[in-house]
């Protein structure tokens, strides 16, 4: 899929390709109602629109996503609303019945997200972990009655805590999907940083990542 991507706004990976699979795998009901948290370009709120859902809002921080994001919907007649807002620090008083997230999540050197600049993309502290806790928290608060959570992330961001802060959270949680690939040029350049913490073995250039599903249960 060709998108248009600003400078500055996250490249469509290898995890947007598995976490959209993974959107496709789960059945999206025809008209469920869906929430794309940290939508970059635009391309998992593209693929919940095309896979049947009747309301789609994609939501980012950065100017440069959104304006992305919102041609990249217009350009193909999609009815996506996108918005510039933080979802992790603004309660919605919308509720959904899918949220799908690929959040911030490679260990940084600073123990602080970024604001600004292309490393808020990716950094994400130094334990990988500032959004996705976040994200965990919040969730059930943004889901309907049985609804579902898929986020995606790398292994070496601790995939058991996302699994036990989600259980804490009041949702059954699994792992629904895992594919290993090769560092990209970010995880290249903190091999040192990553061996120093023990969250690589030497030598090692390949990552594994997963999509975590989250089902809240009916009330």
């Amino acid at each position: 899929m060709r998108l248009v991507r600003l400078p500055g706004v996250y490249r469509p990976q290898g995890d947007t390709g598995l976490l959209a699979e993974a959107l496709l795998d789960a059945g999206l009901r025809p008209g469920s109602a869906v929430l794309d948290v940290g939508t970059g370009t635009g391309a998992l709120a593209i693929a919940a629109a095309r896979a049947g859902a009747g309301r789609v809002l994609a939501v980012d921080v950065s100017r440069r996503a959104v304006l992305a994001a919102r041609l990249n919907t217009a350009l193909r007649g999609l009815p996506v609303r996108v918005a510039r807002t933080d979802v992790l620090r603004h309660e919605l008083l919308e509720r959904f019945d899918v949220i799908v997230s690929n959040p911030p999540y490679v260990p940084a050197p600073e123990p602080t997200v970024p604001t600004r600049g292309r490393a808020r993309a990716w950094d994400a502290g130094r334990d990988g972990r500032a959004l996705l806790d976040r994200l965990c928290a919040l969730a059930p608060a943004l889901l309907h009655p049985r609804g579902t959570l898929l986020l995606v992330h790398s292994a070496l961001s601790d995939v058991d805590t996302t699994l036990r802060r989600l259980r804490g959270s009041r949702l059954a949680a699994s792992v629904v999907a895992r594919r290993r690939q090769e560092f990209g040029p970010v995880l290249r350049g903190r091999t040192a940083l990553l061996e120093d913490r023990g969250l690589i073995a030497p030598g090692q250039r390949e990552e594994e990542l997963v999509v975590v599903r989250g089902e809240r249960p009916a009330d």
